[in-house]
């Protein structure tokens, strides 16, 4: 499932495109969205949303999850059938194996951009406060919720708990405060960095905990687990990441 960071380099792919202002020719896929809708209209921007990827119009949106295993081709086609393809007078953006709902809102009314770790409007303040509301609420779970660091997934988690040195299973209520704070921090420090070192092609050679075998602090090896509500996979130190429970 794309985390953020990678939703903002599809973002900055199409807006390099120069679409905004310019008409849909012709629109298809096996999307149920009453696609037809889509040919003449004009794009206002595009936008991302944590794991979202939103193209805007006059009077609503599309919205555009990946899931687990949704790709997009830039003025190319894959081979096989598109979820949605939106084909413009020179460029064409093509959709596969995604989620597609068309909302019939402005999109400011649906987001909240200050949730988005990506996002210029990011408020740490507001996601302290999230935080310091669920103190029942575990550390793995916290980095996956999307209210609270909205683009964050199980990479964000695992490297920002074993940069912090806290175990996945710590309870927010129990942490101290600079933890609390660390958590934070620590999640919009690592999109960017995570945005940078994925355009260069070079994020899996910067992960120190995601699928690691070995702890690079205590040279014992990481457990890996399946863990809070979501039952992701998390890996963790059990010497370095103090569990505060």
């Amino acid at each position: 499932m794309p985390e953020g960071p990678s939703i903002v380099i599809l973002k900055e792919a199409v807006q390099a495109l120069h679409l905004e202002g310019k008409k849909i020719v012709h629109a298809e896929g096996n999307s149920k969205i009453g696609i037809d809708r889509l040919e003449g209209q004009k794009v206002t921007a595009f936008r991302s949303w944590g794991k979202h990827f939103l193209i805007c119009f006059d009077a609503f949106f599309l919205r555009i999850h990946f899931l687990l295993f949704g790709t997009y081709r830039i003025n190319e086609r894959k081979g096989v059938p598109e979820r949605l393809r939106l084909q413009f007078a020179k460029d064409e953006l093509n959709f596969y194996a995604c989620s597609v709902q068309l909302v019939e809102k402005p999109v400011d009314e649906v987001y909240d951009w200050s949730v988005d770790v990506m996002s210029e409007h990011w408020s740490p303040g507001r996601a302290l406060k999230k935080l310091q509301a669920a103190p029942e609420m575990l550390a793995c779970d916290a980095l996956l919720d999307q209210d609270i660091f909205a683009g964050s997934g199980n990479i964000f988690k695992n490297e920002v708990l074993f940069r912090i040195r806290v175990h996945p299973l710590s309870r927010i209520g129990k942490l101290p405060e600079a933890k609390v704070k660390a958590i934070v921090r620590e999640a919009r420090k690592y999109g960017f960095q995570f945005l940078e070192w994925k355009k260069q092609f070079v994020l899996k050679q910067h992960w120190k905990a995601h699928r690691q075998k070995i702890c690079p602090r205590c040279h014992i090896p990481f457990h890996k687990e399946y863990l809070g509500k979501t039952n992701r996979v998390s890996y963790f130190c059990t010497g370095c990441q103090v569990n505060y429970h």
